[in-house]
C-alpha cells in the first residue's frame, strides 16, 4: 500500500508536466553533448568553456517551462536567446541537436497560442529567428538559408493546425451543451402546456358535473320549497357552495387559457370518438386499424378523454415522423387497467424533435392517473408506444 500510492500520484503528476520533463530531457541531453563532444577533437564542439556552455543551455531552454504564465513570451524568448548565444558562439546552438528539439516545440508553441495576432508575430520571431542563427554559421549555404527555417515553420503550421481543431471541437461541444439545455427547456415548455391543457379539460368536465348538480338542487329546492322546509337551508346553501366553486374555476381557467385558447362549449371527446378520430388520420393517407381486446367498460370521463388524448397523440407522432404504412391502435379492458397500443411499421423513430408536446404529453397524462407508459422501437421495425390506465376505483 506505502508503494502504491506515490505511484497513483505519479501518474496525474507525469500527464501534467510531460512537456516539462520533455523540455528538461532535451536541456539535460544538449549539455552532455557538449561535454561528450568537447571532449574529442575535431567534432565541432563549441570553443566556449563547459562554465559557459551548461548554463547557457540551461537559460535558453528555462523559458519554455513558463509557457503556461507566459504563452506568448516563453517561446519567443526562447527563440531570442538562441539569436543571442549564436552571436556569442555559433556552435552552442547549431551542435547540440537536441537543441533542434527544442527549437522545434518553441515554434508549436507559438503557433498553438489562441490568440491569432500573436501567432501571425510569432510566426515572424520563428522564421527570422531561425534564419539569423544559420547566418551565425561560416560558410552557411542556400539550402540551409531555406530549409532550416522551413522546418520550424512547418512545426508552426503543426500548432496552428492542432489548435484550429481543438477550437472546432470546442465550439461543436458548447453547441451540444446549447442544444440540450435548448432541449430541456422546451420539454418543461411542453409538459407545462400539457399540464395547463389537461387542467383546463378536467374544468370544462368537473365544472359541468357541478353545473347540473347546482341545477338539480335548485330545482329541488324551488319545487318543493313547503315540504323541505326544514332542509331548504341545507339544500340553499348547497348550491350557493356550487355556484361560489364555479366562479372560482373560472376564474382559475381564465388564469389559465391562453389569447387564442376559447373556452370549449362542446362535449370533450373520448374513446366512442375514436371512429371519428381514424376516419381522419385515414384521409392523410395513414391506414389505421382499430382492435379492442375484452370488454369495454364505461370509464370516468376525465380518464375517458385522456385515452382519447393518448391515441390522438401516438397517431399524429406517427404520422409526423415514423413515415409508416399502416398503425394499429389497440385497446385491451381488464378488471383493474386500460391499456392502449400504438403499433407502426415505420422507420423506429415516432418521437418529437423535442419542439412539441408528443411524448412529453402522453407521459403527462399517464402520470395523472398513476399509470404506466412504454415507448420504443421494435425488433422486426417500426415503433410502438403502451400506455397502461388503472380503472381501480375509478367512478362514472
Amino acid at each position: 500500500m506505502q508503494y502504491v500510492h506515490p505511484v497513483s500520484r505519479v501518474g496525474p503528476l507525469t500527464r501534467t508536466y510531460w512537456f516539462d520533463l520533455l523540455i528538461a530531457a532535451v536541456a539535460v541531453a544538449a549539455m552532455l553533448e557538449v561535454v561528450v563532444g568537447q571532449d574529442r577533437p575535431g567534432s565541432g564542439a563549441p570553443a566556449t568553456t563547459l562554465w559557459f556552455c551548461v548554463p547557457a543551455i540551461a537559460v535558453l531552454v528555462s523559458p519554455l517551462l513558463a509557457r503556461r504564465r507566459f504563452p506568448f513570451a516563453a517561446p519567443a524568448t526562447y527563440w531570442l536567446l538562441a539569436v543571442a548565444l549564436s552571436f556569442v558562439d555559433w556552435q552552442l546552438t547549431t551542435f547540440p541537436i537536441s537543441l533542434f528539439l527544442a527549437g522545434m516545440s518553441a515554434s508549436f508553441l507559438i503557433g498553438n497560442l489562441r490568440n491569432s495576432f500573436q501567432t501571425g508575430i510569432g510566426l515572424g520571431v520563428v522564421v527570422a529567428g531561425s534564419a539569423l542563427v544559420v547566418s551565425t554559421i561560416p560558410g552557411w549555404s542556400t539550402p540551409q538559408m531555406i530549409f532550416i527555417p522551413l522546418q520550424f515553420a512547418i512545426s508552426w503550421v503543426a500548432g496552428f493546425a492542432l489548435r484550429e481543431r481543438a477550437e472546432q471541437a470546442e465550439a461543436a461541444e458548447m453547441r451540444a451543451t446549447l442544444a440540450e439545455r435548448e432541449r430541456d427547456a422546451a420539454a418543461r415548455v411542453a409538459v407545462a402546456e400539457e399540464r395547463a391543457r389537461i387542467a383546463r379539460e378536467l374544468h370544462d368536465i368537473v365544472a359541468h358535473a357541478v353545473s347540473v348538480m347546482v341545477l338539480q338542487v335548485g330545482a329541488v329546492r324551488h319545487r318543493h320549497a313547503e315540504a323541505l322546509a326544514e332542509d331548504g337551508d341545507a339544500l340553499k346553501g348547497v348550491e350557493q357552495a356550487g355556484r361560489t366553486a364555479l366562479a372560482e374555476m373560472r376564474r382559475l381557467l381564465a388564469a389559465m387559457r391562453t389569447d387564442g385558447d376559447d373556452v370549449a362549449l362542446g362535449p370533450q371527446p373520448g374513446l366512442d370518438s375514436l371512429a371519428s378520430l381514424v376516419e381522419d388520420v385515414q384521409r392523410t393517407g395513414l391506414p389505421v386499424r382499430v382492435h379492442v381486446a375484452g370488454d369495454p367498460v364505461p370509464l370516468p370521463r376525465a380518464l375517458d378523454l385522456s385515452a382519447y388524448r393518448i391515441v390522438q397523440e401516438g397517431l399524429t407522432n406517427v404520422l409526423k415522423h415514423a413515415h409508416a404504412s399502416i398503425a394499429n391502435v389497440t385497446l385491451r379492458y381488464a378488471p383493474d387497467e386500460l391499456t392502449i397500443e400504438i403499433h407502426d411499421d415505420g422507420e423506429g423513430a415516432a418521437t418529437t424533435d423535442g419542439l412539441g408536446h408528443g411524448l412529453v404529453g402522453i407521459r403527462e397524462r399517464v402520470k395523472i392517473y398513476g399509470g404506466e407508459m412504454s415507448a420504443g422501437s421494435t425488433n422486426g421495425g417500426g415503433f410502438v408506444l403502451e400506455t397502461r390506465l388503472p380503472l381501480r376505483g375509478a367512478t362514472t
